[in-house]
């Protein structure tokens, strides 16, 4: 999952996101950690991040 990375190049913090989101700041925290996620969550964060459930869910460079 390529949350964190996404995250970052948009220049977005964990916070910031929690706010688009509604998502909670330990979740996020968790999924950038684990890479795993529902698919709700996922839809939530892919559309407040303004990419596909594919460019979230693609592996990112460090797995």
């Amino acid at each position: 999952m390529r949350l964190k990375e996404i995250r970052v190049s948009q220049g977005l913090s964990v916070p910031k996101l929690v706010e688009l989101t509604g998502v909670p700041r330990r979740t996020i925290q968790e999924i950038e950690k684990r890479g795993e996620c529902t698919v709700s969550t996922a839809l939530k964060l892919a559309a407040a991040l303004g990419v596909s459930l594919d460019e979230l869910c693609a592996p990112s460079a460090s797995e």
